[in-house]
């Protein structure tokens, strides 16, 4: 058990460095390709933070264990447990973060309609989801399916014609500091930014891999089930680029940064992710999925009430006593 601590402990030191270096890197990008911060934190570093969640239900799916039902089990509680973790603890360590230096009344402000724009298509993308769990037909699935992928395209598109106007409104991404390449002596260009950038990704995905496993060795010496484990374990070790990235720019003042990190990457495993999960596994509602499911989309309703009103600090600790719900719910279930 300690060598198993010690290595989580190793893990989470990689990915605190590797946020550094990631979220440094894509500043810079931001701002040399003259694009929003809804742009860079809801579709640059919301898909690339995304990566290690995105892999674990694929590989668990297509290429996991000898037992078609563990890899099932884990690959649908890994694409649900993503949200979640995102709508609700990750929501609320950013809140977290910043309440000795705003106060639980202190005022949040990331650009409000990017906000409004990923929270909506989220809860059109998940409710969706959800309603596949009670759908028979082999064809409506498969329309839900191809529903949920052209959503996604649809946000895209419109994530970045928004750009422009949110850059001349004073939302363009700046860098808050030197690149960190920049101290070896190199120069500040697109292939440094570029080499930079994928440096920090390769140290995030490498970090989150092994914090997984280690997870996952120390779930086997508690006797957690595969389902629970990719519900709840799992999810916390792969959201950590996103959680580790939207605390440091929530603490720089980045707000609009740190939200659409969060809800960019919601988006993304809120469509995408569901599409492979409903063509790939049975897609069945169970009590911990279906309670995951809900509460997920609770935690997204009162995050729109409340960009729709004004974000304070105190209101994102909501969501952080709706995932303790959830935590009740599943192991009182299990």
């Amino acid at each position: 058990m300690a060598t198993t601590l010690s290595m989580l402990l190793l893990m989470l030191l990689i990915i605190l460095v590797a946020a550094e270096v990631f979220t440094n890197a894509l500043e810079h990008l931001g701002e040399r390709l003259g694009i929003s911060e809804g742009v860079t934190g809801s579709l640059f570093a919301a898909v690339g933070t995304a990566m290690p969640e995105t892999l674990v239900p694929i590989l668990a799916i297509i290429g996991g264990s000898g037992s078609m039902a563990v890899n099932e089990e884990i690959g649908v509680g890994a694409i649900l447990g993503a949200p979640l973790m995102l709508s609700t603890l990750s929501t609320c360590l950013m809140g977290l973060a910043v309440v000795r230096s705003r106060g639980l009344a202190g005022a949040i402000r990331p650009e409000s309609g990017g906000l409004r724009r990923d929270l909506n298509v989220f809860l059109i993308a998940y409710t969706l989801s959800a309603a596949a769990m009670f759908v028979g037909s082999a064809k409506l699935r498969l329309a839900i399916c191809i529903a949920l992928v052209l959503l996604y395209i649809v946000y895209v598109a419109l994530t970045l014609r928004a750009s422009a106007c949110l850059v001349d409104d004073g939302h363009g991404t700046e860098a808050g500091g030197a690149m960190f390449l920049q101290r070896f002596g190199l120069p500040v260009n697109m292939v440094t930014v570029l080499l930079q950038l994928a440096l920090g990704l390769a140290l995030l995905v490498g970090g989150a891999k092994g914090f997984i496993s280690g997870v996952e060795a120390a779930s086997s010496l508690l006797g957690i089930t595969p389902l629970l484990l990719s519900l709840m374990i799992i999810p916390i070790a792969t959201e950590l680029p996103e959680k580790i990235n939207s605390i440091l720019w929530i603490r720089k003042g980045k707000d609009t940064l740190a939200f659409g990190n969060i809800t960019g990457a919601m988006v993304f495993q809120g469509t995408l992710l569901p599409a492979i999960g409903i063509s790939l596994t049975p897609w069945v509602p169970r009590t911990e999925v279906f309670a995951g499911i809900m509460l997920t989309l609770l935690a997204a309703v009162w995050l729109r009430i409340t960009a729709s009103k004004g974000i304070k600090v105190g209101y994102l600790l909501v969501n952080g006593g709706l995932y303790l719900v959830y935590l009740w719910i599943s192991l009182g279930h299990s």
